[in-house]
């Protein structure tokens, strides 16, 4: 990959159809995500309520102007830590034939420098426990396993 075609942005309406491609691929993650046509408004709403909210950012990749890549920061403050922000990834995405080409570095050097410009303390992700060459590429990039991690599905 030449990083030097590689643009990461903030996501737009119009790249939906590609983000939504990215997820539905997703055999791991559960998270039940389809193209199918009926479910694109629910997609459309959540887009609507991340890009107008001032803590959420979702950021995409994009190569020779295709969305190959994307993330979602989100920037959450409690008392902890004497109250100094802390940034949390999700939804970390790469199309299954460009992996391990160097864009899933320069989305996590893109989120570190959006946590350390906004003075955050902490950069932190979860990754589903399958995921284990996610774990050797988020070590390698400096992350530390030093939490549990736990879910209640509530839907």
């Amino acid at each position: 990959m030449a990083s030097d075609t590689l643009v990461i942005r903030r996501a737009r309406e119009e790249d939906l159809p590609q983000l939504i491609a990215l997820f539905a691929q997703d055999a791991v993650g559960g998270h039940g995500d389809t193209t199918d046509a009926e479910a694109y408004e629910d997609y459309l709403r959540a887009f609507h309520v991340i890009d107008s909210a001032p803590n959420e950012q979702l950021y995409v990749a994009e190569l020779e102007g295709e969305v190959v890549a994307t993330y979602q920061l989100t920037f959450l403050r409690s008392l902890t830590g004497r109250g100094a922000p802390n940034a949390m990834i999700e939804a970390v995405q790469t199309r299954a034939d460009l992996r391990s080409q160097g864009i899933g570095a320069a989305l996590m050097r893109h989120a570190e420098q959006e946590a350390r410009r906004r003075d955050c303390r902490l950069l932190q992700l979860m990754s589903n426990v399958a995921r284990s060459d996610a774990h050797r590429f988020y070590e390698r990039f400096g992350f530390v396993r030093s939490h549990v991690g736990f879910k209640m599905k509530l839907k």
